[in-house]
């Protein structure tokens, strides 16, 4: 049975009256990782034909100095509950807001958690319908987009899994929600969710990731992984954000950081590494200088202890 992830194209069968000397086709991938991804007229990769409203908007989630994002996730709850880090958001998450480029969250932890004074861009969980007790691909869409323009949402986050038991569903939903935001301006983040059975590597998540962007996701959201993680920023046309994943040692959380942005990431969106870190405030400050200043991680580490020490004398 062929590989289904093998998306390199068979050689044809040559034809009786071939010279015995014709070259066979290149089966050679061709990502390019070390070619800029061109950008005429905007800063942001696969934007430039875009209407001055999704381009607004995503300016708001991407600093246009760096073109990079440090993005807070924190819409764990809605399949998982009151996780770690997150059993009192009003006390762990608001002191936070300051600090981060963009708040990723559901609709109900907005309204009811975060002040309404707050200026910080959105990117709104828009999909649901399945928590940890049950198949989590299978989901719908859980926010109308009139909702998510009463809320101001500076994007819509949909999860997708690709390989998943519902993936068609998820993929529809991914579309239906794109759809919806380009009536009105606004931008859809995929969120590649990758089951147990699927293996995290470049193969895996190039696939996952080229599918979002090509049904017209304006940025994506996936893993790092190890090996050629520049070949999956590389083959996909729009930004890549790096998801933090469970919960590292700050220093490996900042390592991770800094390579994904070094291989062509546009930014990270963070949680359980920012608010389950010993100091999470501090720990926000070190992802930002890693990914906007592209600061070394042990520097930015060795700043993250001092803030510790720091804190631990008030």
């Amino acid at each position: 049975m062929p590989d289904p992830l093998d998306t390199t194209p068979s050689a044809p069968t040559p034809a009786a009256s071939a010279p015995a000397a014709s070259a066979a086709p290149s089966t050679s991938k061709a990502f390019a990782p070390d070619v800029p991804f061109e950008t005429p007229g905007y800063f942001l990769r696969g934007a430039a034909n875009l209407d001055w409203g999704l381009k607004n908007r995503l300016a708001r989630i991407f600093q246009p100095r760096s073109g990079r994002t440090v993005m807070l996730a924190f819409d764990h709850g809605y399949i998982m509950g009151p996780t770690t880090g997150l059993e009192r958001i009003d006390l762990t998450i608001a002191p936070l807001i300051d600090a981060v480029d963009v708040l990723m969250c559901t609709r109900g932890i907005l309204r009811t958690c975060i002040p309404p004074t707050c200026t910080k861009p959105v990117a709104l969980r828009v999909s649901a319908g399945a928590t940890i007790l049950r198949e989590l691909s299978r989901e719908h869409i859980g926010v109308e987009i009139e909702d998510a323009i009463r809320l101001d949402a500076a994007a819509m986050a949909v999860q997708v899994y690709v390989g998943g038991e519902y993936e068609h569903a998820t993929l529809a939903n991914l579309t239906q929600t794109i759809d919806a935001g380009l009536r009105y301006g606004i931008p859809t983040l995929g969120v590649t969710a990758v089951g147990r059975e699927m293996a995290r590597d470049a193969r895996y998540l190039g696939l996952a990731c080229r599918v979002i962007a090509e049904l017209g996701a304006h940025y994506v959201k996936t893993y790092y992984c190890e090996p050629d993680f520049e070949q999956v920023t590389a083959a996909c046309p729009v930004p890549i954000v790096i998801a933090g994943g469970k919960k590292l040692p700050e220093l490996d959380a900042l390592k991770m950081c800094y390579k994904a942005v070094q291989q062509g990431a546009a930014g990270v969106d963070m949680g359980r590494n920012i608010f389950q870190a010993e100091n999470p405030l501090a720990m926000v400050a070190a992802v930002n200088t890693v990914v906007h200043d592209l600061t070394p991680p042990a520097d930015a580490y060795a700043a993250y202890q001092e803030a510790c020490f720091e804190a631990s004398k008030s």
